[in-house]
């Protein structure tokens, strides 16, 4: 059975929009601590839908994405999952630095195309607490015809895909920061990281408020199933994603091409559990030399670490039987300048992940502790930041 109510389909609106009153909201600004932060806030709308206003202080845009998980959360599929909003920031990140760096050093690139695969897992038992999140070395395949060769090519794409800012997060281990509400109550956090910063004010029914600007095109699609390939320990059947008990293997891809107007078109998949192929549009904003008729690769990827995050709360409502009415997050994310496209040079960098959790429950604290650390061990994109990860490169000339 279907959980909540379709509210994507009945809204009518795009899944992408553009966000008009940013400033009006009271979600304010992330601190521009580094070459660019994106505060990213995420509201439920019904069983694992929710709506994310993501707002990158240094462009000064701001997005409203919407997401849902397909069967095998008995989800509606009426809009991409979290975890396709991180592999297309990633991949339009790598995208973004191999153009640049091609243009810094004259080198001519006449053919590209990337094939990324993000790979995760999840094992454990979600009663017994024992359930943990995993994520996997990445693998990305470069077509390309271009001036280099050998060697020189390989160092080329290497140094192009260490200059991403997502890099910051992939390298190292990097402990994601929290602050707790419960009832509009700031409690400690137990087990995960308590962040050393004010708690942001509750932003209570900020998207709700937003004034929303369809786009003059269609940023984001379904193209219907991601066309079937056995994964190994994959799960495909509903409902598989809310068992009790598990030990499987995720496995989430894209393929993107740079359009002649300068826009990046990426089709993401979803191979294991097996989902909706999904067309997105991406683009910089003006103030790294695009004209930002699409989303940015940092807010793509804000939008993913935020989405996910808060899947995992709703997960324990028909699992654990929690009382969760009402939740929402605002998360901070904070990258470098990209080393090619921002030119300097260097292998991107980012801090740590700071997430305000705003929990309504008539659950004790000890509960709502419960349910962060609970989310927080669960989250496969928090486990992506906590792991030192490398992106595999295998590289394809073409003629």
């Amino acid at each position: 059975m279907k959980l909540g109510e379709n509210r994507i389909a009945a809204s009518g609106l795009p899944l992408i929009c553009r966000v008009d009153n940013a400033s009006d909201l009271g979600m304010g600004t992330a601190e521009l601590r580094m070459g660019d932060a994106v505060r990213t806030l995420v509201q439920s709308m019904s069983g694992f839908q929710k709506e994310a206003l993501v707002a990158s202080t240094r462009s000064g845009r701001t997005w409203r994405m919407v997401s849902d998980e397909g069967k095998y959360l008995n989800g509606h599929d009426a809009a991409p999952p979290p975890l396709s909003f991180l592999t297309v920031g990633m991949i339009a990140s790598y995208m973004n630095e191999i153009i640049a760096l091609a243009k810094l050093e004259g080198v001519e690139i006449r053919k590209l195309r990337l094939i990324l695969d993000n790979y995760y897992s999840m094992v454990g038992s979600m009663q017994k607490r024992t359930m943990v999140a995993g994520a996997l070395p990445v693998e990305m395949e470069v077509e390309i015809d271009c001036d280099l060769e050998g060697r020189a090519l390989t160092q080329f794409l290497m140094n192009a895909v260490h200059a991403s800012p997502l890099n910051g997060l992939m390298r190292g281990e990097h402990d994601s920061l929290f602050t707790l509400a419960r009832n509009g109550v700031e409690i400690a956090p137990n087990k995960a990281h308590k962040l050393d910063r004010p708690m942001l004010p509750d932003p209570k029914d900020a998207a709700s408020r937003a004034n929303l600007d369809a786009p003059d095109m269609v940023l984001l699609q379904p193209l219907g199933l991601t066309p079937k390939e056995e994964v190994a320990g994959g799960t495909h059947a509903v409902g598989s994603s809310l068992s009790d008990h598990q030990d499987r293997r995720l496995k989430i891809s894209a393929i993107a091409v740079l359009r002649d107007d300068g826009i990046k078109e990426i089709r993401q998949q979803l191979y294991s559990p097996h989902g909706t192929e999904w067309l997105f549009l991406s683009e910089e904003a003006p103030s790294d030399g695009g004209q930002g008729r699409a989303p940015d690769a940092n807010s793509y990827i804000s939008a993913g670490i935020g989405l996910c995050f808060m899947t995992q709360f709703g997960r324990q409502i028909p699992t654990l039987k929690v009382d969760l009415p009402d939740y929402q997050i605002i998360q901070d994310t904070h990258f470098s300048l990209g080393g090619a496209s921002g030119g300097t040079r260097k292998a991107g960098e980012a801090m740590p992940v700071e997430t305000h959790v705003y929990l309504n429950t008539e659950a004790s604290d000890e509960v709502a502790q419960d349910m962060l650390d609970l989310s927080e061990q669960t989250c496969f994109l928090h486990a992506f930041c906590r792991t030192d990860l490398k992106t595999k490169l295998k590289i394809t000339r073409l003629a």
